[in-house]
């Protein structure tokens, strides 16, 4: 089971418990986010981080950010959520769970607006609450659909961090390796380094290693070489966003590991729950990409390694074209060679 990454202390007037993952693997340290300007910060600085977890804290964030509106009207009360949905919704835009979240919780309370103010909060603490112990239970039906893939011997390479950080607690794509784990199968898992901020260094290799996988740290520029040699037979990754198409955004390199694997053979697995899907944009090129700091490549982790006045440019995200990817593992089941028609035979319109 891995350590929980997000969760609710309390009652209405309680607040968020979260790890601040910019501090792994050196420091396990729980931050406490007790107003919607600390929980908007912990999004932003990526103290909390993939799309499902992003998710589950921006709804948490709209309790926050409710639990002191001091008001019996209704209307000012909608008005109020609104304006702390946006606000939520600011500070990440690529990751299409945090929205799904927000106009869910939104949906939610006009839907009780007969109700008084103050059960209509309670009624929001509640659901959001419900909502992270459906991702439980969507990242474990993820990990069954997809531990098939899988097989006996197999190398798996995965980039980035989709296990239970980057989720309530089991993960995506991680979840298949954990899954597979449970089932005794051998495999042995490459994790890309991913610069620049190295998510898969800090983050995924951590996670295997406590859960006892068999895990092999390279940098992001070895992948090519490693299939080469036959290592691996097998991508799995997690997403961002996917649009209707199949196009999917992920951890900028994601669109190169893909582009490497067509070319070795080896089959391209995206795993991510139906609510990262954003079936109101056609292709991936509607997906707004984020641009980060430029510190996070000249300065990272305290070190300055690049020369004073350089330019940078610091996508965080990339778009896999679905005529790159096998197949999507979803809770909903396994969706073979992503297309529009293909997605709605699964996941519906």
């Amino acid at each position: 089971m891995p350590l929980p990454t997000i969760e609710w202390e309390g009652d209405i007037n309680g607040r968020i418990k979260l790890i601040d993952q910019t501090l792994l693997p050196l420091e396990l340290k729980y931050v406490y986010c007790e107003d919607i300007k600390s929980i908007w910060h912990a999004i932003k600085t990526l103290m909390i981080r993939g799309a499902p977890a992003i998710g589950i804290a921006g709804t948490m964030g709209i309790v926050l950010g409710i639990k002191n509106i001091n008001t019996s009207d209704i209307n000012t009360f909608l008005n109020e959520l609104k304006r702390v949905k946006d606000y939520l919704g600011s500070s990440r835009p690529t990751a299409v769970n945090l929205f799904w979240g927000l106009a869910r919780m939104e949906r939610v309370a006009s839907e009780n607006k007969n109700k008084p103010v103050k059960e209509i909060k309670d009624i929001l603490l509640k659901e959001a609450i419900k909502i992270q112990n459906e991702d439980k239970e969507i990242c474990r039906k993820i990990g069954e659909n997809g531990v098939a893939l899988i097989k006996d011997g197999n190398g798996v390479l995965t980039h980035c961090n989709a296990g239970g950080l980057a989720t309530a607690d089991y993960g995506t794509a991680l979840a298949v390796m954990f899954k597979a784990k449970e089932q005794g199968k051998r495999f042995k898992v490459f994790s890309d380094e991913t610069r620049p901020l190295l998510q898969g260094a800090r983050l995924t290799a951590w996670e295997l290693i406590h859960a006892g996988i068999d895990v092999t740290l390279i940098c992001d520029n070895m992948a090519a070489h490693v299939m080469k040699l036959g290592k691996i037979q097998c991508v799995i990754v997690g997403a961002d966003r996917i649009a209707a198409n199949g196009d999917t955004a992920n951890k900028i390199g994601t669109y190169g590991v893909s582009i490497l694997a067509k070319e070795h053979g080896i089959p391209f697995y995206v795993a991510a729950p139906v609510s990262t899907f954003d079936l109101n944009i056609k292709s991936g090129n509607e997906i707004p990409i984020e641009e980060r700091s430029p510190e996070e490549v000249t300065s990272g982790f305290g070190k300055r390694t690049a020369p004073e006045g350089v330019k940078v440019f610091n996508p965080a995200f990339d778009v896999t074209p679905a005529k790159n990817i096998t197949a999507i593992i979803t809770e909903k089941g396994v969706i073979n060679n992503p297309s529009t028609e293909n997605i709605q035979k699964i996941i519906g319109k």
